[in-house]
């Protein structure tokens, strides 16, 4: 398909908004929220379900950010953000973070990067830090792509995902191989 065609169905969707909005809502998702400091070191973040990996070489990862959200300005400059990945013990978190209207980081939990001025939740499974080389323009999000500078990995916990416009646990499961599941024969 040709960028054109690609940039006409852009345009002129065949899905309505709520049909779309209600296949996404079966799209399982990892919560995260995702932190950063601006010049004057004022915190921002935001709870986030679009973020994905989207190249090993070099590594990068996208955050999709609504032109709506109260971060959005704030994000387009940062010269740095941090994605934390939360579990099970965060739902609260979570929550916080996707409300307007409050002080998001008044709970507590959350430290400054060494060096730096970038806050993060302390207990995180999982912490990306990144530096943001390009903004993508989508619809009515940008897409923020990054380059992690540095991960840090700790106890994981239980995942924290986004479904059926609630929160959830993905609790122990079997393992399944592309040969059915394990220990099945197949």
């Amino acid at each position: 398909m040709s960028a054109e065609g690609v940039a006409e169905q852009l345009v002129a969707p065949s899905v309505d908004g709520q049909t779309f909005r209600d296949a996404m809502a079966l799209l399982a998702a990892p919560i995260t929220v995702v932190t950063f400091s601006d010049h004057t070191g004022r915190r921002w973040g935001f709870t986030a379900s679009s973020v994905t990996s989207v190249s090993l070489d070099p590594p990068l990862i996208t955050v999709g950010i609504a032109h709506t959200s109260s971060c959005y300005r704030a994000l387009a400059v940062a010269p740095e953000f941090v994605v934390n990945v939360l579990s099970d013990r965060h739902r609260a978190v979570a929550t916080r973070f996707a409300a307007r209207g409050l002080d998001r980081f008044a709970e507590g939990g959350f430290v400054r990067w060494p060096d730096s001025m970038l806050p993060y939740l302390a207990d995180a499974h999982l912490l990306l830090r990144c530096r943001p080389t390009q903004l993508v323009p989508v619809g009515d999000h940008d897409l923020l792509v990054g380059t992690p500078t540095e991960v840090r990995m700790s106890d994981p916990g239980k995942p924290l995902v986004w479904y059926r416009r609630d929160f959830h646990i993905v609790e122990d499961h079997c393992p399944i191989s592309v040969n059915g599941p394990a220990g099945s024969g197949y």
